[in-house]
């Protein structure tokens, strides 16, 4: 299944280190074997986890050659100590893989306010980096996984200069998943020579219409953190913002972040359901996404689709909480191109009987306002989500 991800120029591994216990993986590297641009976007959670903080910091200076990163353990709220554990995850890689410190960026995810198994994490860097290998890239997925189902990879290759070039994403993310972002973590490796203005330009246009543009539970994380490297060795004409090759670059890196971001909603912990919102002919796109994220986010609708019930009151329900004016006689509400609600009043009948059974449905809510419009995705609410997350605790 994951026998294509690779990314020419980037090694990867990924190995138990006794963070989760059970023997399962939980400690990832990342490696361009030679400096990449690198650009980033994080949790904007006044809680940032000392990683993150690092990060931030260090993705100024544009560069960046390994990202270390563990599972089990958020080395958040954890102090002065906490930030000295990131900055000793950092210095013992750079150390083992004869690179600056500085071009070294961490991640950590899982449970907030206990203390970093520092020890553990040092004693497996060497195993860590003897593993590295162009197929390590499933073995790095594996490894920052907490409550995950699944693994999130996702390769995209499109022609740039008549060369070639490969993005490739992994990501992790199930629950607490509400930009900006989620407790997500992600990490998207391109060998494209792209200008470091241009890379950050639509990696962030990307992540703005993926990553935060997906809710499950409404809850935002200390640890979010999506990072993108370009090592530049393919070779191509070098993608600026005013090049013809950056359509293609951009198609590819939107499809690319795009699955990844959907993989985690309906990976979403006890989610049943895909669905996605999309509110339009508002006035301004605050108000289509507002409007969007109060559907998505509302536990009765969400439990509505889990039951497979159109109950579509639930639904134009929090439309109108979120205090934005529009017409409710304007108001059009259909799912799976089914119309439930027009002309200010609902429409019932056997027409609605059984769309609410596939795994993926789409809502569309019109407002007769304007042009702008808004896509959201989330999950469905189920019995599961509250027994994983009753038991997940210190």
């Amino acid at each position: 299944m994951y026998d294509s991800v690779q990314v020419p120029g980037f090694l990867g591994n990924g190995v138990a280190a006794g963070i989760k216990g059970g023997g399962d993986r939980d400690l990832s590297l990342i490696f361009s074997e030679v400096p990449a641009r690198a650009v980033g976007v994080f949790t904007t959670n006044r809680f940032k986890a000392a990683p993150v903080v690092l990060d931030m910091e260090r993705i100024k200076k544009g560069l960046a050659q390994a990202v270390i990163v563990n599972s089990g353990n958020a080395n958040a709220a954890t102090g002065k100590e906490g930030d000295e554990d990131a900055a000793t995850m950092s210095r013992v890689i750079s150390e083992a893989l004869d690179i600056e410190d500085d071009l070294v960026l961490v991640a950590s995810t899982g449970i907030i306010g206990e203390k970093l198994p520092i020890e553990k994490i040092v004693r497996s860097i060497k195993p860590l980096v003897e593993g590295l290998s162009t197929d390590g890239m499933p073995a790095v997925a594996k490894g920052i996984i907490t409550t995950d189902r699944f693994l999130k990879i996702e390769c995209r290759k499109c022609s740039v200069g008549g060369k070639e070039v490969t993005i490739c994403g992994i990501a992790k993310g199930a629950g607490m998943i509400e930009p900006n972002m989620a407790t997500m973590l992600s990490f998207i490796m391109t060998d494209a020579d792209i200008e470091h203005a241009c890379l950050s330009s639509v990696f962030k246009e990307s992540a703005a219409k993926s990553f935060n543009a997906i809710t499950v539970d409404g809850c935002m994380s200390t640890n979010d953190t999506a990072i993108m490297l370009a090592n530049g060795v393919a070779c191509n004409d070098l993608v600026t913002e005013t090049s013809g090759n950056l359509v293609q670059f951009r198609e590819a890196l939107s499809g690319v972040m795009d699955s990844l971001a959907k993989s985690i909603v309906k990976d979403g912990e006890g989610a049943t359901k895909l669905i996605e919102i999309v509110v339009e002919e508002a006035r301004v796109v605050g108000d289509a996404k507002k409007i969007a994220y109060a559907i998505a986010n509302s536990n009765l609708v969400k439990t509505a689709f889990f039951g497979e019930d159109p109950n579509w009151g639930r639904i134009i329900s929090a439309a109108g909480s979120t205090g934005i004016p529009f017409s409710t006689d304007s108001l059009e509400l259909y799912i799976e191109d089914v119309p439930l609600f027009i002309n200010g009043r609902g429409i019932s009948g056997k027409q609605a009987a059984g769309i609410m059974k596939p795994d993926n449905i789409r809502v569309l809510v019109r407002l007769g306002m304007g042009k702008e419009a808004f896509r959201v995705y989330t999950s469905d609410l189920s019995h599961e989500y509250v027994d994983i997350n009753a038991l997940y605790s210190s």
